[in-house]
């Protein structure tokens, strides 16, 4: 039971308008951003455009989806996240799994792992590697690498260890195998921790742009997030892929806008569905060593 005092209710009014200007500052300029795509060059060169578009026109969302390079990255992105998230939760449910029991020599793998959270071997020796184990400009260089997290790991290990050993020690009585029980009660009765590390490792590699301009030599194998900072950074107006004429009639600024949005898409979709498993998994991931 809440004991609302006149200070809690203060607390909650300032906690409530807080949190407001907060999602306030990460939607507006989303939606200023959305509002440009659908104006006209006129009124974005112009700066007339705040959160509501101006002369609306759908030109810059019909140029990004004829542009080959755009959906070529998009398509490499959804790939990339589809590989990397499932090799990634394979990897670390399957450890997390194995950790989450007392053995022999467990601390040791434990501390290896932190290691790693706190050191990595540096952006020279891991272009050396991937280059020598010869996935430069394959896909697999965008997933290989960051296909294990120490802090995912730890998140799974401690959720697993919330589940009652009783359930397993049942399932053993029964005849059930590790992976049996793995399989079916392990994984099943985990949905909030791995809804949580999936989704962090989704946003992981939907966002990396670094490791693509770094393994890919053509940039016709960039992933989305790669190209989008070709163009929006370095401002690389061969990435649009626009004519004379187009540039004439259409403002650069509105497709980049646009090439943004629809980059932004496919995690505000995803997230609905899990986002009430996100805090539910942070929290029991984190209350266990």
């Amino acid at each position: 039971m809440y004991h609302k005092s006149k200070g809690y209710k203060v607390f909650s009014v300032f906690n409530y308008i807080f949190l407001i200007l907060i999602a306030l500052s990460c939607f507006l300029p989303l939606l200023h951003l959305l509002a440009q795509s659908f104006s006209s060059k006129a009124a974005v060169n112009g700066s007339l455009v705040s959160f509501w578009p101006v002369d609306f026109n759908t030109d810059a969302y019909a140029k990004t989806f004829r542009n080959s390079n755009f959906i070529g990255s998009m398509q490499i992105s959804v790939v990339r996240t589809v590989l990397g998230t499932s090799i990634g939760m394979l990897i670390i449910t399957m450890a997390g799994y194995a950790l989450s029991k007392e053995f022999r020599g467990r601390n040791v793998l434990m501390w290896i792992f932190v290691f790693t959270m706190l050191f990595s071997g540096g952006l020279i020796p891991s272009y050396i590697l991937v280059t020598k184990l010869g996935l430069k400009d394959t896909i697999w260089s965008l997933v290989l690498p960051g296909a294990f997290g120490a802090y995912n790991l730890i998140l799974i290990m401690n959720f697993f260890k919330t589940i009652p050993k009783a359930l397993e020690e049942a399932a053993f009585i029964d005849g059930a195998s590790f992976f049996g029980i793995f399989r079916k009660i392990y994984l099943p009765l985990s949905l909030p921790g791995l809804a949580t590390v999936g989704l962090f490792i989704m946003v992981g590699h939907w966002n990396s742009w670094f490791d693509g301009i770094l393994y890919m030599s053509n940039t016709t194998k960039y992933p989305l997030a790669s190209f989008l900072q070709t163009v929006v950074v370095q401002s690389n107006a061969q990435s649009m892929a626009m004519s004379q004429s187009e540039a004439a009639a259409m403002s650069e600024q509105s497709i980049k806008a646009a090439q943004i949005f629809i980059s932004t898409l496919p995690i505000i979709l995803v997230y609905p569905f899990l986002q009430r498993y996100f805090v539910k998994g942070i929290v029991l991931g984190a209350v266990k060593e």
